[in-house]
């Protein structure tokens, strides 16, 4: 019985694989088991992004991969990626249902997961035109994270020559920013409101959450049988914590029409983003600008800005640390442009050319998501000269293009010269895509590159920087959605002697 057990697997295991080149399909790594597919492929120690990298370098750029019930296309060649997101870019608008995306906020009201059409297109206009637009950015929000860089200063100068948790005060830093941004409140810091201080520890409880429960891909995504085992109480997990965050988003646009209520005849005040989009409520479709589309645009901001400033800002730092000269390279164009009798400002970030270097480089190494959001096909299509099925979901390894010995030369070495001259993340076309291409690129680019110039800017002013101990900084890579460092940074400052001065006033 056993033996007819085995024979009748390995004629399926053939015939898949037969049936696949018939029907030319892209490369398919063999064999693909039975229900499993290749997951037994995926599921070791290193980094999803680099396993797959992997699988790419030995089967090929465009590959197909069944994860379990999941037809994936894994794409790793910029030619393939651009006939993605070119030609074939309207098929591969959509997204794939996963429970990741529904049950962490990503619903299918919100602007990452939302099914293309018109409603996608109603707000991907209203957050970039009214939200995330250069305009915006700098009239509704710039003082916010000047305030928060400062308070950033205060708190390594009240810590200087002692071992600092920099992720920590990174991580604080990014979510103050994007709070006062989204609601006008800070929940982060020696500083926090006593009268916000319950919400606060509300906030930092659910943040905590997320990052337990989301920090990687949902196994009943791709095997929807582990659903009626134990895996089910993973569903159960999202669900609950869903549901906290939704009372949490609802109370602060409750909060946010109260104040909207009693400032009424202000208009001078700085407006919130929360406070915009419920002001919209009353000039527009008030039901496309209900409650549900507000929660779900905050959530998406809240998750997607700090993941990608956060790790950006530590990255950063750690190469810097861990290369002196580029350190003191970039310390004396601020000096050289800035001077000393004031702080960097965002409007100062264009005159700093080999700052942005480093930001773009930092995202070349460490692209904040290894793989591009999941696409899905609505229709058939060839990419690479093989047919692609209806419904099949695209994955883009990000990080395998941007660190590909074929594409970069020394692709491993930390070398912001070689942005030189590169006014833009998207002038090295689809070799270089920390923030997507195609209609869902990320809207949130221009923030992003924001904050982390006028953060990495200002921390390079103002201090002298060292590691702890003699070794080098730890760059090895977590496993999981959004690549972050498996050592969190650490690290001594001093105030540099020539800006006691200016920080003294702070």
């Amino acid at each position: 019985m056993l033996l007819y057990l085995i024979l009748l697997i390995a004629l399926y295991i053939v015939a898949t694989h037969l049936n696949n080149k018939i029907k030319n399909l892209p490369p398919n790594p063999f064999p693909a088991l039975p229900i499993v597919g290749h997951l037994y492929l995926i599921f070791k120690n290193k980094p999803l992004h680099r396993t797959l990298s992997q699988l790419s370098s030995k089967h090929g750029p465009v590959l197909l991969l069944n994860l379990g019930t999941r037809r994936v296309l894994l794409l790793s060649s910029p030619s393939a990626v651009e006939e993605c997101f070119t030609k074939s870019d309207v098929v591969f608008a959509n997204r794939p249902r996963i429970l990741l995306g529904e049950h962490l906020g990503y619903n299918s009201t919100s602007l990452v997961w939302s099914p293309y059409g018109s409603h996608w297109r109603n707000l991907r206009k209203l957050l970039s035109h009214d939200i995330l637009s250069n305009t915006s950015l700098q009239t509704l929000s710039c003082c916010i994270r000047k305030d928060e860089v400062r308070s950033l200063i205060q708190r390594l100068i009240n810590n200087q020559n002692q071992t600092v948790d920099m992720k920590s005060a990174f991580l604080d830093f990014t979510l103050n920013v994007i709070t006062r941004m989204m609601a006008g409140k800070r929940y982060f810091g020696d500083d926090v409101a006593a009268r916000v201080a319950e919400e606060a520890e509300r906030f930092r409880e659910m943040m905590a959450e997320t990052v337990r429960v989301g920090g990687g891909v949902n196994a009943l995504d791709v095997l929807p049988v582990l659903k009626w085992l134990a895996f089910g109480a993973a569903e159960r997990k999202f669900i609950a914590l869903q549901e906290k965050r939704d009372r949490f988003m609802q109370d602060l646009i409750e909060d946010n029409k109260r104040k909207m209520g009693i400032d009424h005849a202000n208009d001078r005040r700085m407006k919130t983003m929360v406070e915009v989009l419920l002001s919209l409520q009353d000039q527009s479709d008030a039901q496309f600008y209900k409650d549900e589309t507000i929660k779900s645009l905050m959530l998406v901001f809240l998750v997607a800005a700090n993941d990608t400033s956060l790790g950006t800002i530590e990255w950063a730092m750690s190469l810097l640390l861990n290369n002196p000269d580029i350190l003191e390279k970039a310390r004396s164009e601020i000096d050289n442009q800035i001077g000393f009798d004031r702080f960097v400002d965002e409007l100062d970030l264009t005159k700093l050319p080999y700052l942005r270097c480093i930001i773009l480089e930092t995202l070349r190494l460490y692209p904040a998501g290894p793989f591009l959001l999941p696409h899905e096909s609505s229709e058939e299509c060839t990419v690479g000269g093989f047919r692609i099925p209806r419904g099949t979901m695209l994955l883009v390894n990000i990080w395998a293009i941007q660190n590909d010995p074929k594409i970069w030369e020394n692709p491993t070495k930390f070398n912001p010269e070689r942005f030189e001259g590169i006014e833009g993340a998207r002038d090295h076309g689809f070799k270089f895509m920390p923030f997507g291409s195609g209609r869902r690129s990320c809207p949130g680019e221009a923030l992003s590159m924001r904050i982390v110039g006028l953060t990495l800017g200002s921390l390079i002013q103002c201090f002298e920087w060292e590691r702890v101990g003699e070794k080098m900084e730890d760059m090895a890579e977590a496993s999981g959605l959004v690549l972050a460092k498996v050592q969190p940074l650490q690290a001594k400052c001093r105030p540099r002697p020539a800006m006691l001065k200016l920080l003294s006033q702070i």
